[in-house]
């Protein structure tokens, strides 16, 4: 077989991995409500199985970088979050969604004119977390959760969503870098996709109370990002991604058990 088309075979493989992960979790999203829908969609379904087959062609130290890339992004797509919760409790799909991706790629764009350092990457996480999670209050709660009706084309555009993502990733970070592909594997997917497979179907602010509760999903993400730029060097990208996601999941695992106690006092 020519390594030609064992490169591309590999990349359709992966890409469909990476798909079917994401196509699972977002239908769990659906049926789940929006505080556990956001806590799903906060799990790195798209983020992950990008990493996990950078780590595949490159070495710890790349894994590490890209990583380091990633945690300010983090901050930016909370950005993202609070841009479209807000818009969408008056106007329509497209222009939600597209004022809140437009935000996430002008931040994308200045925060890569930086070399970051890990604490200065807490630190923008944590500023950004303080200010955007009380904006973001009022959204997290609507007093029914719509039933949703799901049609045709909903499983492949999500499979196609990720599966572009990772096709990007996998076959330009040889030549954009470890920072790039940093950024590019954390372009939120998982949330685009909801805006614009929920919105139309069960209206803005149901759609908004799921991405504004990922808020809180989105702090363990940066928590895991970290985790994975300190382990990978410490114990190489095996260890490292596993670390990082069962920080994901501890996190996540906490925070529903916080709202079931919740639930339960009130």
């Amino acid at each position: 077989m020519s390594p030609e088309l064992t490169f591309i075979l590999t990349l359709l493989l992966r890409m469909a991995i990476a798909a079917a992960f994401v196509v699972s979790a977002s239908v769990i999203t659906e049926r789940s409500g929006p505080v556990i829908g956001a806590l799903v969609a906060t799990l790195p379904i798209s983020a992950g199985p990008a990493y996990v087959f950078l780590s595949l062609d490159h070495d710890a130290a790349f894994i590490a970088e890209g990583a380091l890339a990633s945690l300010p992004i983090n901050a930016a797509t909370i950005f993202l979050a609070l841009s479209y919760a807000a818009l969408a409790q008056r106007f329509s799909v497209w222009l939600s969604a597209g004022v809140a991706i437009v935000v996430w790629l002008v931040l994308a764009t200045f925060i890569r004119r930086f070399d970051w350092t890990l604490i200065a990457g807490l630190i923008v996480n944590a500023i950004t977390f303080a200010i955007c999670v009380p904006l973001l209050r009022p959204y997290m709660h609507v007093k029914k959760m719509p039933l949703i009706a799901r049609r045709w084309y909903d499983i492949p555009l999500r499979a196609a969503l990720v599966a572009t993502l990772v096709a990007t990733v996998v076959t330009t970070s040889g030549w954009v870098g470890p920072k790039i592909s940093g950024i590019i594997a954390l372009f939120p997917v998982v949330f685009t996709s909801l805006m614009l497979i929920l919105h139309p179907r069960i209206g803005g602010p149901p759609t908004a109370a799921v991405i504004a509760n990922g808020a809180w999903g989105l702090m363990g993400f940066g928590l895991a990002i970290a985790v994975l730029h300190v382990a990978v060097l410490q114990f190489g990208s095996a260890v490292g991604l596993s670390l990082a996601l069962a920080t994901c999941i501890g996190w996540n695992l906490g925070l529903w058990g916080w709202s079931r106690r919740k639930r339960a006092v009130h």
